[in-house]
């Protein structure tokens, strides 16, 4: 793909996990799984790309996530898992992406999978296929505003209070799974944030999805 700044994908580089050096990792979980993390630079400033899932879905109903699924049997790795299904689930041709680099494994709480995430850099702009299926909404959210909107909330899951990590910009809850991976991602860049001084780490939960 054209890089509009190759500085900044080398910057991700340093600063991130390998993709090789992540998948030599294990973490809990009976079900392998990847999810993309795909950012993009508008205006100097980094964003991410989400997915919100429909709210009548039997899994994770309404919640936010970055594009991804469990591991098909005969793929190469999971970084191929993550391509495939950010292509399935919001239109993101696998060439439009470059993998810079990859983020901490987690464990999913309830479900049981095991997350690799990916973090790959793509061109601003773009016009997104929301799979009908599964995916209501496409976000781009602006990596300093989540910075900004971190919080230990109390929700209720499943009738169940927890007092877990969140990020909060507007109406967009993120918590969970995907919480743990954005501050793994924003512990780990935030010095390349722009206007941002170097924040010290967020400690993610164990609470969650």
């Amino acid at each position: 793909m054209r890089s509009g700044n190759h500085q900044l994908h080398e910057d991700l580089r340093r600063v991130l996990l390998s993709p090789e050096d992540a998948l030599e990792l294990e973490v809990r979980g009976a079900t392998a799984a990847a999810v993309l993390v795909p950012l993009y630079l508008h205006r100097g400033r980094l964003h991410a790309v989400f997915t919100r899932r429909h709210d009548d879905l039997r899994r994770h109903p309404g919640e936010i996530s970055f594009p991804g699924g469990r591991y098909d049997e005969g793929e190469p790795d999971l970084r191929a898992t993550a391509l495939r299904e950010a292509h399935e689930e919001i239109g993101l041709p696998t060439d439009a992406v470059e993998i810079v680099g990859a983020l901490q494994p987690t464990p999913t709480i309830v479900t049981g999978y095991a997350v690799y995430p990916f973090v790959g850099m793509i061109e601003a702009g773009r016009t997104w296929t929301p799979s009908a299926g599964e995916v209501a909404e496409v976000l781009e959210l602006p990596l300093d505003e989540l910075l900004a909107g971190y919080g230990r909330r109390r929700l209720v899951r499943r009738d169940v209070p927890i007092r877990t990590d969140t990020y909060v910009l507007g109406d967009n809850l993120i918590w969970g799974a995907t919480a743990r991976i954005l501050a793994d991602l924003l512990d780990r860049i935030g010095p390349l944030l722009k206007g941002k001084e170097s924040r010290t780490r967020v400690s993610p939960s164990r609470s969650g999805r």
